[in-house]
């Protein structure tokens, strides 16, 4: 499996955050659109992440609820059916909730840097540092904490759960 180190918090600051991302990654964010899809499993995620009608991610992660940095293992398979996936998975496992978002994906050096604007939620930012097979694990935490402290993220901003757990909560 794949893997890289992650991040979630709370934005506080969207707008002067993403300048700082920008001037960071040096132009200006991929602005996607977003509807992950997620799905009933015994272990893990399992989300259908839909772009438009031919395009969709099947993506299977694994990373514990934590604040801070903390270690992500995902698989992703590419589709160009997302209907028949999202109707084909649906009757095989249940629609557990969906999350929709517009995301701002800014690059710097090997990490993806995320602002998403997610439906019902609020505003966000997520750091995903992808790491080698080879990679220490220290290394991705080292540089997730560097861009922390230069977006201005604060230990108190962090959020340990996924957007799917959070929209859960909010409606009881």
């Amino acid at each position: 499996m794949a893997q890289n180190v992650e991040i979630k918090a709370r934005a506080v600051d969207f707008l002067k955050q993403s300048e700082i991302a920008k001037s960071l990654s040096g132009g200006e964010p991929e602005i996607i659109q977003q509807e992950d899809v997620f799905f009933n499993v015994s272990a893990g995620r399992l989300k259908l992440r839909v772009f438009s009608p031919d395009r969709c991610e099947l993506i299977f992660y694994q990373r514990p609820d934590q604040q801070g940095p903390s270690i992500c293992q995902y698989e992703i398979s590419r589709s160009d059916d997302s209907d028949g996936m999202k109707s084909l998975l649906k009757k095989a496992l249940g629609i557990r909730s969906t999350v929709v978002k517009t995301r701002y994906l800014y690059m710097s050096g090997r990490t993806r840097i995320h602002f998403d604007r997610v439906d019902s939620l609020g505003e966000f930012i997520e750091l995903e540092v992808v790491l080698s097979d080879s990679d220490p694990l220290v290394d991705g935490e080292n540089e997730a904490q560097i861009l922390m402290d230069q977006l201005g993220i604060e230990t108190s901003h962090l959020v340990e759960a996924a957007y799917v757990d959070l929209l859960e909560l909010q409606s009881g």
